[in-house]
């Protein structure tokens, strides 16, 4: 149950960050395959952290693997639109 939710929080991310235009690639491709790997780690982390787990859902965990892959977007569009060396 906790991987499932994990991936569901890194799929809403994708679902909210395909909403913002800005730096929006033509194929979500990439940003799903982004955000799932990055929920995906993040979920292990926070099991690591001792809230949630693989099979049990913390509403801990879910926050966490949200934000973690919707940073992990953010960081994908800025290195797509080569804004790393404008900052």
């Amino acid at each position: 149950m906790g991987i499932a939710v994990w991936l569901v929080s890194g799929g809403l991310a994708v679902i909210l960050a395909r909403i913002i235009p800005a730096g929006r690639p033509p194929s979500p491709a990439a940003e799903i395959v982004t955000a799932l790997v990055a929920a995906l780690v993040a979920g292990l982390i926070a099991t690591a952290l001792d809230f949630g787990g693989w099979a049990e859902s913390d509403w801990r965990a879910r926050l966490f693997a949200f934000f973690v892959a919707a940073a992990a977007l953010g960081v994908l569009r800025i290195a797509r639109n080569g804004l790393w060396k404008k900052v």
